[in-house]
């Protein structure tokens, strides 16, 4: 296994495990600070757009070959 297949493999597993993590953080935050359903939602929304932002940068760069 080279290292430029082990750097892409060891980056897919660890940023799905952040993104995880920071689901865990923001539904903690949202039930401590008794948030209700349209707060969780709002808060979900957000963090959702950011994730989403960064896959649609990835696989236009990947579209891209840059």
């Amino acid at each position: 296994m080279s290292e430029a297949v082990f750097s892409q493999l060891a980056m897919l597993v660890f940023l799905t495990g952040l993104i995880v993590w920071m689901g865990f953080i923001v539904w903690d935050l949202a039930k401590k600070s008794q948030a209700g359903r349209f707060g969780t939602i709002i808060l979900f929304t957000i963090l959702g757009a950011g994730v989403v932002g960064f896959i649609i940068k990835t696989v236009m760069v990947e579209i891209m070959n840059l």
